[in-house]
């Protein structure tokens, strides 16, 4: 059966309000959708209104560990994203509870709704078996997401970069603060960025059901990068000169254990560009590239037929910030 028009159809984005969910929202909007953004503090969503149309964005209350308010979020919806995860635990916002039961608790209650295009995004490097508890209840949420929505579409993006990141705008912001940067794992893990706003394309064409529901779609940039080439990027964007230490694997456990306690003892006051967890160590043991199998099976940016975005010709645009002088430090002409 046909899909009615944009307009006529309403999309839930939980999560909506966030990094990525800022962009996946303009995608939506720019399509005509109308959308509603579920996020637990819908008063702090007000930002998202002038993307749209007067009434087309509306935040609504939701929490991913309260079944009945991802219900009532669902409720009337013609199809649903969900974004929800979190880096670091923090009380009852846990892994396990956000990221494998909340995922299913959106899942169950878009199959009770009669809810069959659900857009799941992962990460790359979601793995049941993996050793940090951050990927294996990624996977666990995308285990869940199958069994209620067979249909649905899961995306597994690499380190997302762009404007409101956490990744360049963290290494560049540890540049402008300390001399030295150490290099987890002595800085060979690859990653292969995402630009966000590619990211948010794909999710848009899933919900206008031209991605193949069913599959896991793994979505990394151009550039394959090691965390030594990506400090070094970040280095020269910014115009700092800064040495770069190799920091063991066992070390950086042992940091990241310390550094976690220490976070925790002050309340959060740590800043966040310092806080490094155990868990954030045991991600980086392992390279965070899309696979061979998911390139010879269309599930990745070319065989959705899109051209994903380089590194160099974004975090220049935003990461000027972190220059001495700001937009205007250039090299004088001699």
């Amino acid at each position: 059966m046909a899909l009615q028009a944009p307009a006529q159809q309403l999309v839930t984005v939980f999560g909506g309000s966030g990094f990525v969910g800022r962009h996946i929202v303009r995608a939506l909007v720019k399509r005509g959708y109308r959308v509603r953004v579920a996020v637990r503090r819908p008063d702090l969503a007000g930002f998202l209104q002038p993307i749209g149309t007067v009434g087309q964005i509306h935040a609504v209350q939701a929490n991913l560990r309260y079944p009945a308010s991802v219900a009532a979020a669902v409720k009337g919806a013609d199809a649903v994203i969900n974004l929800v995860g979190i880096m670091q635990e923090q009380g009852r916002q846990s892994f396990s509870a956000v990221q494998a039961n909340g995922a299913r608790a959106v899942a169950q209650a878009c199959a009770a709704a009669g809810i069959d295009r659900l857009v799941h995004v992962s990460a790359l490097g979601a793995d049941a078996e993996s050793a940090s508890a951050y990927a294996r209840t990624k996977a666990e949420g995308e285990a869940a997401v199958f069994a209620a929505v067979p249909g649905a579409i899961v995306l597994r993006p690499s380190v997302m970069f762009g404007p409101e990141d956490t990744f360049f705008n963290r290494f560049a912001s540890m540049a402008r603060m300390l001399p030295v940067l150490p290099l987890v794992g002595d800085g060979v893990t690859k990653f292969q960025p995402a630009f966000v706003g590619d990211v948010a394309e794909v999710a848009a064409r899933a919900v206008d059901g031209t991605v193949q529901g069913g599959r896991v779609y793994e979505l990394g940039g151009p550039e394959v990068m090691s965390l030594r080439q990506v400090f070094e990027e970040v280095c020269r964007v910014t115009g700092r000169k800064r040495l770069l230490a190799p920091l063991p694997f066992p070390l950086a456990r042992i940091m990241g254990s310390v550094l976690q306690v220490v976070d925790r003892l002050t309340l959060g006051l740590l800043p966040d560009e310092l806080v490094l967890t155990r868990d954030q160590v045991r991600l980086l043991e392992r390279d965070n590239v899309v696979s061979s199998a998911a390139a010879k099976e269309g599930r990745d940016f070319a065989g959705i037929g899109l051209a994903p975005t380089s590194v160099e010709a974004v975090i220049s645009s935003y990461l000027w910030r972190f220059r001495k002088t700001g937009q205007f430090d250039a090299a004088r002409a001699s």
